[in-house]
């Protein structure tokens, strides 16, 4: 077999004196050890105290010397071997010190092109991240380095995790099934001194030049580094989208809160959910979703646990240094672990949000100072667990509908309301949310959130952590002739188990009348391909019934376009799982109690048939009753939720599908009295009267 042809990214081994002049600096070249590569470090303070302290090790194990620092500010008396030359600026230090090989940038963001462009004249480079603070000047430094045939790691310190490499096995080989999604979640803890503690900390630009210096991009950009490298996305056409959702809640000009959502030419989709704004910092993590498990990789530990049906494995990794991997690279010829064209991925992320227009305030009513003074640091209210539900929906803050949220263009697409009501924003009783926006697998639909109680007592949940596909109050099917309208896992017969299927439907509003007291919708069910399976008509009403009760009336008319069987897991053999149809989310609420005229308790009410079902609990602005009326078109049963999740729904296809020929259709209503307050059986049973 002929050989094949050289790599030209791969240099040829240096030796000691390639490239030398004959000019020799104050330290002479007599007092480099036999192999060890001259090396110049610009930056001791901050992140440069790391590689002061790591050039040590290199140079304890005669790898390096440290030939000369450049930084205006010394360090500190004793911090530089007694041969290293000192400078002011880089510019002295090139002029000075002959036959470098390596010249390691470590200083403000803002001055990384001029002095990697600078170094690349003379020697190889190690640059920290971000590499620049512009994609203009990215394409600038990757053709200084490739007409100077230089070299050039990013340094981008998780990416020599051999963890990586156990990811990339365990994916490749289905150990969590087939690759659905990677997100990022970062929850960290930044005091005011952090932002004081330098003139470009949380700028976007000085004097303008770019700084971007934003959470995404300084602090835990390496959350973002890592799940592009886990996706494979390095270079710039990597990626087919970025968008980007930017807050702060200190008084900064970048980004301290943010959800950063990409997607790469494969079409897995990654989000990036990252604060400096947490109650308690956190280490980060990736997860890496799997159609049959998961693994979560803490970068920071190089810690890796791997969750399937078969258990839980946990294992530590460890880790390349990047500065001894750019040696090995020069003098044997190696890969660069992190090299310059394999940052185009994080660049394109940098250059969104250097381009976005400027992070929305949060309001000061949504966040809580902790500490005193300069150790104080903003903490926004409920943020990990919007976090949470961000990465486990690929839903940005603005899809989550969060109080302190940009509201997303057209939403809400209405309102139910009380017409000359005072209470509750002029007596917004509801919202409806298209839902057009949110990832295929949750089976984009309209859905109404939040729903109040008369005195504002929010009483649904939508995009909840652990059932992202739950969406308010609405109607949805898991199982309309193969499509799933519900969102997440089929249940199937054949399986007799819930399987990841690229089966998600999407439900579209095709029409809305807003009146007082009313929405009238026509919506359009179809399948992936985009056939339309149903027409539907829903009309959802609201009357007041006292000073703290209004009623909820909701009917639809679903008729089949083509014959039509609408089932669900129960109708698929899934013993007590027949939910489908009506379904009503609740938050998060304590003391729950659920009860029917005769039964009380999830197991007794779960799959009962009473004409009646309460739910009371107390909710996070208080005390607050549903009561559900059975339709009256047929006695459904009640699926019922407490324990795992607050949930409430009537079973369209409990045992069985309705089939419906092409043409005909099936209607159901149903009545709900929303109440403030704990109402006992008697109150329940006397509002179920009324009807």
């Amino acid at each position: 077999m002929a050989p094949s042809a050289p790599d030209p990214s791969i240099p040829k081994p240096l030796t000691q004196t390639q490239g030398a002049s004959d000019v020799q600096a104050s330290r002479g070249m007599d007092e480099v050890p036999a192999g060890a590569l001259r090396v110049a470090l610009v930056g001791v303070h901050g992140f440069g105290t790391h590689h002061l302290r790591n050039l040590k090790r290199l140079q304890d194990k005669g790898l390096v010397s440290l030939v000369a620092v450049a930084d205006p500010n010394p360090p500190a008396e004793g911090a530089l071997p007694v041969e290293t030359a000192l400078f002011g600026n880089l510019d002295d230090l090139l002029e000075r010190t002959p036959a470098l090989d390596v010249v390691i940038v470590a200083t403000p963001i803002q001055t990384h092109a001029a002095l990697a462009l600078a170094a690349l004249t003379a020697a190889h480079l190690y640059l920290e991240k971000p590499p620049v603070a512009s994609l203009a000047d990215f394409q600038r430094l990757q053709r200084a380095a490739e007409s100077a045939g230089r070299s050039v790691q990013i340094g981008f310190q998780s990416l020599g995790s051999h963890a990586l490499e156990a990811i990339r096995d365990l994916v490749a080989l289905g150990e969590i099934g087939d690759l659905l999604g990677i997100t990022a979640t970062g929850s960290w803890v930044r005091d005011r001194a952090y932002y004081k503690r330098s003139r470009w900390a949380g700028k976007r630009s000085i004097d303008g030049i770019d700084v971007v210096d934003g959470v995404a991009t300084n602090p835990l950009a390496h959350a973002i580094a890592t799940a592009l490298r886990i996706a494979d996305a390095r270079r710039f056409d990597d990626l087919v989208s970025v968008e980007t959702d930017l807050y702060r809640a200190n008084d900064i000009e970048s980004d301290d809160t943010s959800v950063i959502r990409l997607r790469t030419v494969t079409g897995i989709p990654i989000t990036c959910a990252l604060t400096l704004c947490a109650d308690e910092s956190v280490e980060p993590y990736i997860t890496i979703q799997g159609s049959e498990g998961s693994a979560v990789f803490h970068y920071t530990e190089d810690r890796l646990s791997v969750l399937t049906s078969h258990g839980e494995r946990r294992e530590i990794f460890d880790r390349d240094d990047l500065t001894e991997n750019l040696l090995e690279h020069l003098t044997e010829g190696g890969p660069l672990i992190s090299p310059l064209a394999d940052s185009g991925a994080f660049m394109r992320v940098l250059e969104a949000i250097r381009t976005a227009e400027p992070p929305t305030r949060i309001g000061d009513e949504f966040i809580v100072w902790q500490g005193e003074g300069e150790a104080a640091h903003a903490v926004v209210m409920g943020i990990e667990d919007a976090l949470d539900r961000a990465t486990a929906a690929h839903a940005t803050f603005s899809e989550l509908a969060l109080p302190w949220a940009v509201p997303l263009p057209g939403e809400p697409a209405g309102v139910l309301a009380l017409e000359g009501q005072e209470q509750n924003d002029g007596g917004v009783l509801a919202s409806l949310r298209t839902g057009s926006t949110l990832a295929g697998r949750l089976s984009p639909r309209p859905y109404l959130h939040p729903v109040r109680t008369l005195a504002g007592v929010v009483v649904s949940d939508h995009l909840p952590s652990d059932h992202p596909w739950h969406l308010g109050v609405g109607i949805a099917l898991q199982d309309v002739n193969g499509t799933n309208f519900w969102g997440g896992k089929t249940y199937t017969r054949n399986a007799r188990r819930y399987e990841e299927r690229d089966d998600h439907g999407t439900i579209l509003q095709t029409g809305c009348t807003v009146a007082p007291g009313l929405l009238e919708q026509e919506l359009s069910w179809r399948a992936p391909d985009g056939a339309e399976l149903l027409r539907e008509r829903r009309s959802t009403k609201a009357t007041q019934v006292d000073h703290r009760t209004w009623r909820f009336d909701l009917e639809t008319e679903l008729t089949a376009v083509v014959p039509a069987s609408l089932g669900g897991p129960g109708s698929n053999g899934a013993a007590g799982s027949g939910y489908g149809g009506f379904f009503w989310r609740l938050p998060p609420c304590n003391d729950v109690a659920v009860f029917t005229a005769d039964q009380s308790g999830e197991s007794l009410v779960h799959g009962s048939v009473s004409p009646w079902l309460a739910w009371t609990g107390d909710f996070a602005e208080g005390p607050a009753s549903l009561v559900f009326a059975a339709p009256p078109q047929s006695q459904d049963p009640w699926f019922v939720r407490a324990a795992d999740y607050p949930g409430v729904g009537s079973a369209l296809a409990w045992e069985r599908p309705v089939e419906l020929a092409a043409s005909e259709a099936v209607t159901r209503t149903f009545t709900v009295w929303v109440s403030d307050g704990r109402l006992n059986a008697a109150e329940a049973a006397a509002l179920r009267a009324q009807l």
